[in-house]
């Protein structure tokens, strides 16, 4: 197991895709693509109310987000942790999220009545590859 070090969150704060693991009520594991970013010491990345990350985050807070480099096959990362889930300025981190992947000042896909949730992670476990 590795360290939250800068190297690890380097990669987190590069706009490269990353892929966010959660566990549904059955036991399986649920993969999506996330966009993410570091604040702090924390991964966070933001999704909707009502999507099956939230709820699954509700359920069972154990989350897993890892990042490959886009540049470097081989060098990657992935914290696990308990995700918190955060109403309270979710829409600033869905536009900060935007300007880093899209270069756009505000979420352009947002939806009617659409509320949105930042997922804060404190890495607990720690991977990391340097690729080298």
């Amino acid at each position: 197991m590795s360290e939250f070090s800068d190297d690890v969150k380097a990669l987190f704060q590069e706009r490269a895709h990353a892929w966010v693991t959660t566990v549904r009520p059955d036991g399986s594991l649920h993969s999506t693509v996330v966009w993410v970013d570091v604040d702090g010491d924390d991964v966070i990345f933001n999704t909707a109310v009502g999507r099956a990350k939230e709820r699954h985050l509700r359920a069972n807070p154990r989350v897993s987000v890892s990042v490959l480099d886009p540049g470097n096959d081989y060098r990657f990362a992935s914290v696990s942790g308990e995700g918190k889930l955060e109403l309270e300025n979710a829409d600033p981190v869905i536009d900060r999220l935007a300007k880093k992947y899209l270069d756009a000042d505000s979420y352009p896909f947002r939806k009617e009545g659409e509320q949105r949730i930042t997922v804060r992670i404190r890495p607990e476990e720690v991977i990391f590859s340097s690729g080298g």
